[in-house]
């Protein structure tokens, strides 16, 4: 009897030789980010799909954070990670946040 595989893990490795982000993940949760930048790279795009899969769908900073926190020890610190890796789009005021590119983990 199969199981039933979410679209994030039917995605698998990336085609850039990074692996699969997942391996950086403890029961689902990232403790902590990784140290090579590709690694890190890897790892934001697939949690910026985990925490917004619907791309340009914009959400308080409180939601935001509260699904990151879900995924992550440090939500804050991913968030920022987000931003910078220019995955993720806010406000001027960081009110709202909405994701604004697609990634490889995506269906």
């Amino acid at each position: 009897m199969a199981t039933e595989q979410s679209p994030a893990e039917q995605a698998g490795p990336a085609k850039d030789g990074t692996g699969d982000p997942r391996r950086f993940l403890r029961t689902g949760r990232l403790e902590s980010m990784p140290r090579r930048w590709r690694d890190k790279v890897a790892v934001t795009r697939y949690l910026a799909v985990q925490a917004l899969p619907t791309l340009l769908e914009p959400i308080s900073e409180r939601e935001l954070t509260d699904r990151l926190q879900q995924l992550a020890d440090d939500p804050v610190g991913l968030r920022r990670a987000l931003v910078d890796h220019g995955l993720v789009q806010r406000t001027r005021d960081g009110a709202e946040y909405w994701r604004t590119e697609r990634t490889e983990y995506e269906t």
